[in-house]
């Protein structure tokens, strides 16, 4: 989708900003870009829409060099969200967001609609805030007007530069969790920069972690907690929280000795004892069974904190759970996992309470 190809940025004053980076972000993935200040992940973000031009090396979306598109048809099919909201004082809310639209020359009935559509994915009544000025609305209601701003046009790209970082914690936490659920429903290839490791590690399908211009691991939030790739990796990610705040899919089971297929259920592979969970032939969670009968497992998010899942293990009488992340079955996660887990880790970090 997006691909990075040796690609150097050094300033006039002879400052190398990026070494011969090479990366690909994958069409439909969350990217999130880390690292200490100045390490080039906001340099990184900006070259895509062209906002900042390499010194060396090629960029390319769907395969063709950002230089060959024309610089307005590049930027309207990316959207942009700021860190500073930068919505239009003196516009209403949904004057803001037909900027693009408009300039794309969207009719009338189908912008309206689009409107009321995105407002009501981020939880905002069109009828009681189309109309409104931005001073009117609170900074979290603000970023999520910047947000769908973004989507408006339906781009294919959607970059996103430290977009929450100005919030209060309540409302970062959750404009993240927004961020989650309308990522899944959306699918858009998103490039996020942020200087926040749980941010990171909570959005990203995969996690970019820079140091001086250059790419130190590229990977998925389990791998890099599981096997940095080095000590400034371990110490840049090991301080960042406590174990339970770990998110479920890095200590989740990815292995089929809990999981079977439909197909395996009706042909009687599925052992009678223990707790196994069912698949269907898409990969969606279908059902579990425990010691032979069927019971109705709750699912956990692949980003829930091991908190969060401890309190669902507490509300119900089951020892393990089928893990999903959207609408697909990824692996099993037990209660005697997170206890092993914690143990473990809070001796590591003297750390035992949530």
């Amino acid at each position: 989708m997006i691909t990075f190809n040796d690609v150097t940025k050094t300033y006039p004053d002879g400052t190398t900003a990026l070494k011969n980076i090479n990366l690909e972000v994958q069409e439909g993935e969350l990217l999130t870009l880390i690292g200490p200040s100045g390490c080039g992940k906001t340099t990184t973000m900006k070259m895509i829409n062209r906002l900042i031009k390499p010194s060396e090396g090629t960029i390319k979306i769907h395969n063709k060099d950002i230089r060959d598109y024309n610089i307005h048809e590049l930027r309207w099919n990316i959207g942009y969200v700021l860190q500073e909201i930068a919505l239009f004082p003196h516009m209403t809310i949904e004057e803001n967001i037909s900027v693009v639209p408009e300039m794309k020359k969207w009719k009338k009935k189908d912008l309206s609609n689009r409107i009321d559509e995105l407002m009501d994915m981020v939880g905002l009544d069109a009828q009681k805030h189309r109309k409104r000025k931005p001073s009117e609305l609170s900074g979290g209601q603000q970023q999520r007007v910047g947000v769908i701003r973004a989507l408006a046009a339906d781009p294919d790209i959607i970059l996103m530069d430290e977009p929450f970082s100005a919030l209060d914690p309540i409302s970062r936490e959750q404009l993240q969790k927004d961020i989650r659920q309308l990522q899944q429903e959306i699918k858009k290839t998103i490039v996020f920069v942020t200087h926040d490791m749980d941010e990171a590690m909570a959005l990203g399908d995969r996690v970019c972690l820079m140091k001086e211009g250059v790419i130190v691991q590229l990977d998925t939030p389990q791998n890099l907690i599981l096997h940095p790739a080095n000590d400034f990796v371990r110490d840049f990610i090991g301080s960042r929280k406590t174990p339970w705040q770990t998110a479920v899919d890095v200590i989740m089971d990815q292995t089929s000795s809990k999981l079977f297929t439909q197909e395996q259920l009706e042909s009687g592979h599925v052992p009678s004892q223990g707790t196994h969970v069912i698949k269907d032939d898409k990969g969606k969670y279908l059902t579990g069974f425990r010691n032979g009968d069927k019971v109705d497992l709750p699912a956990l998010d692949n980003g829930m904190t091991l908190r969060e899942a401890t309190e669902v293990f507490e509300q119900n009488d089951y020892q393990l759970l089928p893990v999903k992340k959207g609408d697909q079955l990824i692996g099993t996660l037990s209660h005697k996992d997170i206890v092993l887990y914690l143990k473990e880790h809070s001796k590591e970090n003297g750390v035992v309470q949530p």
